[in-house]
């Protein structure tokens, strides 16, 4: 086939869809417009492209869609894949068009297990791999074991993911945290509860965000997911969509153990330093209260970037981990219809674009740069916490996006060298008296420059902590309008812009909260995003604080082959581990390091980041 880019349309040629599918239980596909793309048009612009009559074109698939906003006439633009009536002629014209910028060879997109276990496989008791986390990257990575043929173990701390949403919103009516059973813990990770973004910038030359999409839309996803070029599917479709994947990894031999806690890695000695995983420690949390040792030789370690305690026990068992950059700030939220005007103009509204998204950066005099993270068109700020007496926000999006305001974290990036080294007290408060002052003890001791793993969980609990407590209690959360914010006082009442955060918003000074140099850069920033969009310095805007999991604050590095650097058998994994951030780049990892460890039980070679693995081997 061949795949053709920059076919450009006016909106008016596009078929409008009757309704925005919404997230209603009820939804079918005759719900859905029969066809969404105007094939017969872009049929004629794809042979304009190739220079052969239309009847030369015997079938054409919609590959990506977007939207060209830039001028006074809004286009949608696609990339479509194209089959010749003569198959025959396709090298002829790619050999005649080999200059063309828009034009080559549709890439082979398909995923298939480079290798698989003969049926016949029968583990010993510590062969069978062993996921930890039931995340996108835990959840991919399953997939891949289970299709590998491999039988994997999930371990998830949290609950199945309908209880764990009654969890959920039991912090965000009533006030009451389950530690355990959270938007950070539990079936679907913290990708569940958000707006279910599906893109990103990675890499990615064996097209497994394909894979990765391809498997959420067998599991329910929306099939539009595959073309439209920012998809995203929204928290009650995916609820319904992680439970069908479970279902598939169950079908094929696998096992998901829910209410699961790794509390420890039980290691033995492998020379020069290293160590070799021999099982773990789980505490059951669910009827039995018990806990009991995993035999285990591999295991990928899909946490999600909010298992403190498991950073901590990694450390206390000298797993190689190092501090890495994240970024902190607060939610934003002006009305939904602004942010639509500004972007898409007189378009605002048209059923085919939904609501519009922005991405903004700025970097500041202070060198610190500020934007726009996990924007949620149409959606609200939630309760994030996974510890008590701390305070985190998040975005969350449903599939309809149709909330009265739009929300994304206004965040500045920090590194290791703003993290709290030297404070002894801030360690203590973090960690406890004993494990505080031991960590504070280690910090002080190490080399100038260096910086302990774990000082940017004390930043971030620091922040969280004294969020908390401006808050009010109660989970409350800080707020602040955007023109007491920039003139440096304390809010009182809101305005038109009302805050979606639930339990809910305590107005005051989120400089009292924030870092200087972050409060410095974000009052910097702010009428900068104001002459980018339009009315987003908005006197009336509502900041709430605090947002501290934009990614992990540390990395567990690991080497080649995907394992630790010195913990043989120990594969870390996604956003946790330092190697993702969101939900399709968790997905796209979770699958890379699921191949490599399914390789290596089965004695073949892990196949190259460049190259699609042969189909269809087995081995015993």
């Amino acid at each position: 086939m061949i795949r053709i880019a920059e076919l450009k349309l006016p909106l008016q040629a596009l078929p409008v869809e009757a309704r925005r599918a919404a997230d209603a239980p009820a939804e079918t596909d005759a719900d859905r417009t029969p066809q969404p793309h105007p094939i017969e048009a872009l049929r004629t612009l794809a042979a304009q492209a190739l220079a052969l009559p239309e009847s030369a074109i015997a079938n054409l698939h919609v590959h990506k869609r977007s939207f060209d906003a830039r001028g006074t006439a809004l286009r949608a633009v696609y990339i479509v894949d194209v089959a010749l009536a003569d198959p025959a002629q396709e090298d002829a014209v790619l050999q005649r068009l080999a200059g063309h910028a828009h034009v080559q060879r549709t890439p082979d997109m398909s995923w298939q297990p480079p290798a698989r276990a003969a049926a016949d496989w029968t583990p010993a008791a510590d062969e069978r791999p062993v996921v930890v986390g039931f995340g996108p990257c835990g959840i991919l990575a399953a997939l891949t074991l289970a299709e590998m043929g491999l039988r994997p173990i999930v371990l998830e701390r949290g609950r199945p993911v309908r209880q764990r949403t009654k969890d959920t919103w039991g912090l965000w009516r009533r006030r009451e945290l389950n530690p355990d059973s959270n938007v950070q813990f539990g079936e679907g990770g913290a990708g569940l509860f958000s707006d279910g973004k599906l893109y990103s910038q990675i890499k990615d030359p064996r097209h497994l965000g394909r894979r990765v999409m391809q498997a959420f839309v067998d599991a329910g996803a929306p099939p539009e997911i595959l073309y439209e070029a920012h998809p995203h599917i929204g928290t009650f479709k995916l609820v319904k969509v992680v439970e069908a994947l479970r279902a598939r990894i169950t079908a094929l031999g696998g096992e998901i153990r829910f209410e699961q806690q790794v509390v420890d890695f039980v290691l033995a000695p492998a020379g020069e330093g290293r160590w070799r995983l021999q099982g773990l420690r789980v505490h059951d949390r669910g009827a039995h209260g018990t806990e009991y040792e995993l035999p285990a030789q591999r295991v990928i370690l899909a946490l999600g970037h909010s298992a403190r305690d498991t950073f901590e026990r990694l450390h206390q068992r000298g797993v190689r981990l190092e501090p890495k950059p994240f970024s902190i700030g607060v939610r934003i939220e002006h009305p939904q219809g602004m942010i639509d005007r500004a972007r898409w103009g007189r378009h605002a509204g048209h059923p085919l674009l939904g609501a519009a998204a922005y991405k903004l950066v700025h970097h500041a005099a202070n060198g610190r740069a500020v934007y726009s993270f996990c924007m949620c068109p149409g959606g609200t700020v939630v309760a994030a916490t996974s510890e008590a007496e701390r305070v985190v926000t998040n975005g969350m999006s449903q599939y309809s996006r149709a909330e009265r305001n739009a929300n994304a974290g206004l965040v500045v990036g920090i590194g290791p060298q703003d993290f709290p080294q030297h404070d002894a007290a801030a360690w203590r408060a973090a960690f406890g008296d004993a494990a505080g002052s031991r960590y504070a003890a280690e910090a002080a001791a190490l080399p100038d420059g260096a910086v302990h793993p774990l000082a940017g969980v004390v930043l971030q609990r620091t922040l969280e902590s004294a969020a908390y407590r401006a808050g009010g209690g109660g989970y409350n959360a800080p707020g602040q309008l955007v023109g007491d914010f920039l003139a440096g006082r304390p809010s009182a009442t809101f305005g038109d812009v009302l805050p979606s955060y639930k339990p809910g918003v305590t107005l005051g000074d989120l400089a009292t909260v924030l870092p200087d140099d972050a409060v410095a850069a974000m009052r910097e920033a702010l009428p900068a995003f104001g002459r980018q969009i339009r009315g987003y310095d908005r006197a009336d805007a509502v900041m709430t604080g605090v947002e501290t999991r934009t990614s992990s604050p540390l990395r567990i590095p690991r080497g080649p082959d995907y394992q630790s650097l010195n913990v043989e058998g120990l594969y870390p994994a996604g956003e946790g581990a330092g190697y993702a951030g969101g939900i399709l780049s968790a997905g796209v990892d979770g699958v890379r390091v699921a191949e490599a460890l399914g390789c290596h039980v089965l004695g073949v070679t892990p196949p190259p980041p460049d190259r699609v693995p042969h189909a269809g081997v087995a081995y015993g």
